[in-house]
């Protein structure tokens, strides 16, 4: 039998029922983890819990950006050390991601999210007070702290709402654009109230952090004890399939966090104040909403994904080189355009972990594996950044690294976008 034939999913209107499944549970290794749980007695709070730690997971990363050369400047930073400065908070997100898991099995899912939020506005503080030590050595606390909530929070997400999964999977993305967006158009405001001292714009991150911890701490003590029957997903790593959606979670990622940590210096390069391009930014993650939303349901009325993976990639790309090279009157439809193929590459990257998997234990072991290994080669592109922009003492020579990594994300997306599963199973240990 055909490999690709026995691997193949079913119809695509059966498939794009499954988006419920988008919010992957980092702890379905565990089959009676949904019944050591009680229903919570006040599910409004919560919702507001999990929105205000939504909300922290991208304003560490992005309140950076507007500040760069600011930071650079008093720090006496170059730009390869700015590049290292942006790059090390991503390459947590993967060396830490697969911790999650086995933290939440160790301790309890609700737990270790209210620790790390801890460590994570921890993290903030001494990024923001301790010259280029706390710089560098926050950044990483900060970036680890992110890469273990980030993969906890959608599953806590999924089963304490799994009769609203595809609503809350709308709140949790708006959630994380908001919070991006926020930071990356209010730290230089911020800075500038407190007369122009970029560690209180960057210390600021740390309230609504600690707010979400307050806001949390309610939900420390549900889980009962139970024992749990373990699954067992073997064969991921020797699978081409599981390697083409993990490459195409990383490099689409990378644009990402290249755009989080220069896309605003970029601008100053080309003539806007700080302000202008933190508010720039700010607007190019809001249209990511719409996209990101709008994106895995169009994708799963075809046969399969790979022509919605090449769209993204081409709108994301022709943004990235609009704002390279395009006049600047055009700058506000260059950043839309951007918006709108970021969203849908980064939705449609979570939406493959699902599509490939056959049950919800592998698209768990799949998602760590694209998480861990993407993120970690995701972080890979803001250094290359500042490393190209050190050698040339510009930015046009950058259109190549996007090319690059744009032309690389497109041919690894057309082989995950296939109607296939990967060539794995779950089994009971």
């Amino acid at each position: 039998m055909n490999p690709e034939t026995k691997n193949a999913q079913p119809a695509p209107t059966k498939r794009a029922a499954e988006l419920d499944q988008l919010l992957i549970d980092a702890e379905a290794d565990d089959d009676t983890v949904q019944h050591t749980l009680p229903t919570p007695s006040r599910p409004w709070l919560l919702l507001l819990g999990l929105v205000l730690v939504a909300l922290n997971l991208r304003p560490a990363l992005s309140s950076l950006a507007p500040m760069l050369s600011e930071v650079s400047r008093a720090l006496g930073l170059s730009a390869a050390e700015a590049g290292l400065l942006t790059t090390l908070p991503v390459l947590c997100l993967g060396l830490f991601a697969p911790l999650a898991p086995w933290l939440a099995r160790r301790f309890g899912a609700e737990r270790v999210v209210l620790g790390i939020l801890l460590t994570l506005a921890g993290g903030i503080i001494l990024r923001s007070s301790f010259g280029e030590i706390g710089l560098f050595g926050g950044s990483i606390l900060a970036g680890a702290s992110i890469g273990v909530i980030g993969v906890l929070l959608p599953g806590i997400v999924k089963r304490d709402f799994a009769k609203q999964a595809g609503a809350m999977t709308g709140v949790y993305t708006m959630a994380l654009c908001l919070g991006a967006a926020l930071a990356a158009g209010a730290t230089v405001p911020l800075s500038e109230r407190f007369d122009n001292e970029w560690s209180m714009g960057l210390g600021f991150w740390v309230v609504p952090a600690l707010l979400a911890a307050l806001f949390w701490l309610p939900q420390v003590g549900r889980r009962q004890g139970a024992h749990p029957v373990a699954y067992r997903v073997r064969g991921l790593l020797r699978d081409r399939l599981a390697w083409q959606v993990t490459l195409y979670m990383g490099l689409q990622s990378s644009l990402a966090y290249i755009v989080f940590g220069w896309l605003p210096s970029i601008m100053i390069g080309r003539g806007l104040t700080a302000t202008q391009a933190g508010v720039v930014l700010s607007g190019s993650i809001i249209v990511q909403l719409a996209s990101s939303l709008a994106a895995p349901w169009l994708a799963t009325r075809g046969k399969d994904q790979r022509l919605a993976i090449v769209v993204v990639m081409l709108l994301a790309l022709g943004g990235l080189f609009g704002f390279l090279y395009a006049p600047l009157e055009g700058l506000w439809g260059w950043a839309i355009l951007l918006g709108l193929g970021q969203g849908g590459a980064f939705s449609l990257a979570l939406t493959l972990i699902v599509l490939r998997s056959r049950d919800a234990h592998v698209a768990a072991n799949l998602s760590s594996m694209a998480q861990g290994f993407g993120y970690t080669l995701a972080s890979m592109g803001p250094f290359a950044v500042g490393v190209v922009h050190d050698w040339t003492g510009g930015w046009s020579a950058v259109g190549w690294i996007f090319g690059v990594i744009g032309l690389a994300a497109i041919i690894a997306g057309l082989g995950a976008g296939r109607a296939l599963y990967v060539n794995v199973h779950s089994e009971k240990v």
